[in-house]
């Protein structure tokens, strides 16, 4: 291992052979954590060739379990985002692609920090299993075209030890270590193709849109040497997506929008990357023909029988869907209001997300109780018009000490006398 770390430290790139040592030695606790933290500085300080990229990414997933996928009948594809403040996509964009013929097996994670968790959103509404077994994972992918489970703890072991050593020695932020750890995790469960949604901005993990392309490049190029055809769009996350901030919030929204009365923003993300996934699946040979089948799904209403029918699959309470004041209000709400006439110039979706998270909306650490029913509604948007007084935010939460974040929650918005053009949602498709 003292070798390996020499090699790379001098900026030398590692063998296939060597780095399958390092994962294997990681993954059954013979190679001391500390020499990992090294060669991972190193990593991150020197950078790795693609062909290493490929060989680490390899390792990864192969020391684990691999879910079989060819047990699904039918065309499988999966959708993955980088992480975002509102980010409900996949909640509203895969029913749509479900209803349109293709089958989704999708295994999730939870929301960590300032972004939320798609399975915490889907366990807002009570009894929604996250946690299914691999035969009933399959047998519904099967048997209703849409499942969202939680990730089996025997699927890529070496990413998980080494996400925690990252976080703890200041290596997170490092191309090649966040290509490998997505890669690796969309690769143990391998459907048909595979499209992914690299944030960028002050809400995302990359900040710029050279980051944000260099890491969609990578993770396309990573895809394709594994023959997971890949595809990805690099979209805003500068202010929140939708409207909805917190899991129960961001449910109603959800219901909304397959009910097609969803933010511009949002759905204008779930047409783009929807009609993507319906080419990847030969379902259609146009993005135009492929828009309008999504666009009938949600009109005709069978993207939102979809939801309901994965939410009943999954032991989950549909009542909830179907009356949404059902979800329980919280004990304090208060809002911030424009403080005169304008335009909105921003909604930092940073500030935003941290302040929900410490409503009870996220956690900070992996263990911490969340709180269902906590989080923002934004009642306007970038570049909307607003009179003085207007609401802005609607902040919901159960905590005695929300009074606290008042101070915080009045820096994440701005207001501009002047007219203030709307963000663009997708910057690039790749």
């Amino acid at each position: 291992m003292v070798d390996l770390i020499e090699k790379k430290k001098n900026g030398l790139a590692l063998t296939r052979e060597e780095i399958y040592y390092w994962i294997q030695g990681l993954v059954d606790d013979k190679i001391p954590l500390y020499q990992s933290s090294a060669l991972l500085m190193a990593i991150t300080f020197k950078g790795m060739e693609d062909r290493e990229i490929y060989d680490l990414t390899s390792a990864m997933y192969k020391t684990g379990d691999i879910v079989d996928l060819s047990k699904i009948s039918g065309i499988k594809a999966d959708k993955h985002s980088t992480g975002g403040v509102g980010d409900k996509t996949s909640l509203v964009l895969l029913p749509m692609v479900a209803a349109c013929g293709v089958k989704v097996a999708k295994m999730s994670g939870r929301g960590l920090g300032h972004t939320g968790g798609t399975l915490d959103k889907l366990q807002a509404i009570p009894n929604t299993k996250i946690d299914l077994k691999e035969e009933d994972f399959i047998k519904q992918a099967n048997e209703v075209g849409l499942v969202i489970s939680g990730q089996n703890d025997k699927l890529t072991p070496a990413d998980k030890k080494l996400y925690a050593l990252r976080d703890v020695t200041a290596t997170v932020n490092s191309l090649p270590l966040i290509a490998s750890s997505v890669m690796s995790k969309k690769l143990a469960t391998a459907s048909d193709s595979l499209l992914l949604d690299v944030t960028i901005g002050n809400g995302a993990f990359m900040k710029d849109f050279d980051s944000g392309l260099e890491l969609a490049e990578l993770m396309i190029k990573i895809g394709n040497y594994h023959h997971l055809p890949t595809r990805a769009v690099i979209s805003n996350m500068n202010q929140p997506l939708g409207k909805a901030i917190g899991n129960a919030l961001e449910i109603k929204e959800v219901i909304k929008a397959l009910q097609g009365e969803g933010p511009e923003d949002l759905m204008e993300l779930c047409y783009t990357m929807g009609s993507i996934m319906l080419m990847q699946a030969n379902i259609c040979n146009t993005e135009l023909e492929a828009r309008k089948k999504l666009e009938e799904v949600i009109s005709n209403g069978s993207a939102f029988n979809k939801f309901v029918e994965m939410v009943k699959a999954q032991g989950g309470d549909t009542s909830y869907i179907f009356d949404t004041s059902k979800f329980n209000l919280t004990k304090y709400n208060f809002r911030i209001v424009a403080p005169y006439d304008g335009y909105v110039e921003k909604l930092d979706a940073y500030i935003l997300g941290r302040a929900a998270m410490k409503l009870g909306a996220g956690r900070e650490t992996i263990n911490d109780y969340i709180d269902y029913d906590a989080g923002i509604y934004l009642h306007h948007k970038v570049g909307d018009k607003v009179c003085q007084g207007d609401k802005i935010l609607s902040i919901y939460t159960n905590k005695d000490n929300y009074l606290d974040l008042i101070e915080e929650l009045n820096k994440a918005v701005s207001i501009n006398p002047r007219e203030i053009a709307k963000p663009t949602v997708i910057y690039k498709i790749l």
